[in-house]
């Protein structure tokens, strides 16, 4: 029986022509791994939110804003996006850190040096508007014959012997 050929995907699991083994290689994967495969209802979308928002994401700030002329720059663009979505972009789910961050354990000296500079800037804040209050509050006017008049009129300025 002659091999099937196939087109390796780039990322991903490898596939192969017998279902068999992708499913028993899969299992000893996933025990590997230390991880379960969890078995979403089909469609049924509500079931899997994190997939479906990473879709809806990926619709709503690459494929939607663009016009992609070919399948080839639509693959590309896509791919450079995903690798922003993975690599750049502040997710609020994990605490405005990049999932790559997340999964590098970096996420704690983040979320520390952005303590930091909070505290940095509420120290700062203190010692300006302690320094404002200790400032004594000036009024300069400028004083001629029109002032003069104006200022007595309105009883804000007085001459006494």
């Amino acid at each position: 029986m002659p091999e099937k050929s196939f087109r390796r995907p780039r990322h991903g699991l490898f596939p192969t022509t017998v279902p068999q083994f992708i499913a028993k290689d899969f299992k000893e994967f996933i025990r590997l791994a230390g991880m379960t495969h969890v078995r979403t209802s089909p469609f049924y979308p509500q079931s899997n939110g994190k997939l479906e928002r990473y879709h809806q994401t990926i619709k709503g700030e690459c494929v939607r804003p663009n016009v992609f002329l070919s399948l080839e720059e639509a693959r590309e663009q896509i791919s450079k996006f995903i690798c922003y979505y993975n690599e750049e972009r502040l997710h609020s789910a994990i605490g405005y850190v990049a999932p790559k961050v997340k999964l590098e354990g970096r996420e704690k000296q983040i979320f520390t040096e952005r303590d930091q500079k909070l505290e940095a800037a509420r120290e700062a804040r203190k010692q300006k508007r302690l320094a404002e209050k200790q400032q004594p509050v000036q009024h300069h006017i400028h004083v001629d014959e029109k002032n003069i008049n104006s200022l007595t009129q309105q009883g804000l300025f007085s001459i006494s012997n």
